[in-house]
């Protein structure tokens, strides 16, 4: 019986599924130690003609989210462990080998693997050196918070304890970082494996895109702190600089309605949030430098963007809680 189960939730995923289940149909482990399982989240597409090409357990379900989908998968599993990834992600060779290495520790509970995308859009290859930065704060640590679906692995039997992931969430937004929230809430240890690779095939390509991904993020994210107040000020996964640059272009907003009144305050906050926050993307630029010199030099201007993205998403969130409107319920009409 398999021992290792990977679990891929797909929607609508013809055009990137194929290259997915080739690169599981292929990893270096004995195909006998693993079972994949495609769980197709009420495709109106060829997903289920695609899934049925390969040797995998297929199950359909009427379409209710990505977080229902992937604890549908978890119960289908016959592995103490399970993985999962997502249908637009190509794991590499080994990648599955990678994931379940550290359980060889019996006090690892969870483990986290990485992004790489092979995109040339200035906008995705942003995105790709965002990870990057993320990732090098991951490396630093014995132990972390956060365990992204991409590449994630979790034992199962503490994973149905703690009742999977909230199926509220109604897209893949932020369940994984609630999940993980609670996880970490319960002092078990998960653990970052960076030589575990997913090539991500979908990595924002366009700025409008990239704007309405990190609106989201913001909206979801409050609703996670909402209910982990704890994390809010810190995590193992968010670049604090994120925080005060979100913070300081609101400042920089707040200069320009003064500077109406008084030129003088006006100006001083301005000038102030301008150079503060050049000073705060500098990590940023660092590692970006190393990573891609041309994303290196536009990235005053993208962290710009993405600071304003999250904090707009930010502020509907915190406009729709002070409403008292009941966010998750509302998101699944």
């Amino acid at each position: 019986m398999a021992s290792l189960s990977v679990i891929v939730p797909a929607w609508n995923a013809e055009n990137s599924l194929a290259l997915c289940l080739q690169s599981l149909m292929g990893q270096t482990l004995s195909r006998d130690s693993y079972e994949v399982i495609v769980v197709d989240d009420g495709s109106t597409d060829q997903t289920a003609e695609i899934a049925r090409r390969f040797s995998v357990v297929y199950h359909y379900q009427e379409n209710q989210g990505p977080a229902a989908a992937r604890n549908a998968g978890v119960f289908l599993a016959k592995g103490d462990l399970i993985f999962f990834t997502d249908a637009d992600c190509v794991p590499d060779p080994n990648w599955l080998e990678e994931m379940a290495a550290p359980f060889a520790r019996p006090e690892v509970t969870a483990v986290k693997g990485v992004y790489r995308t092979e995109q040339r859009d200035i906008i995705a290859r942003f995105a790709q050196v965002e990870f990057e930065e993320r990732f090098s704060m991951l490396k630093q640590r014995a132990s972390i918070d956060m365990v992204d679906t991409y590449s994630a692995g979790f034992r199962k039997e503490i994973f149905l304890a703690l009742g999977g992931f909230d199926t509220r969430f109604p897209k893949a937004d932020n369940e994984d970082t609630e999940f993980s929230y609670r996880m970490a809430a319960q002092a078990y240890m998960m653990v970052f494996a960076p030589r575990a690779v997913v090539r991500h095939l979908n990595h924002p390509d366009s700025v409008l895109r990239y704007f309405r991904l990190k609106f989201g993020r913001g909206f979801w994210r409050l609703m996670v702190y909402r209910m982990h107040p704890e994390r809010m000020v810190k995590d193992s996964y968010t670049p604090q600089t994120l925080k005060l640059q979100i913070i300081v272009l609101f400042l920089g907003l707040i200069g320009l309605f003064v500077l109406f009144a008084s030129l003088f305050l006006g100006t001083i906050l301005l000038v102030g949030s301008f150079l503060f926050f050049l000073a705060l993307i500098f990590p940023f630029f660092r590692i970006a430098y190393r990573h891609d010199r041309s994303v290196a030099f536009l990235s005053p201007l993208l962290l710009a963007l993405r600071a304003v993205a999250i904090g707009s998403g930010v502020a509907w969130g915190a406009i729709q809680l002070w409403l008292e409107r009941d966010v998750f319920e509302s998101r699944k009409k």
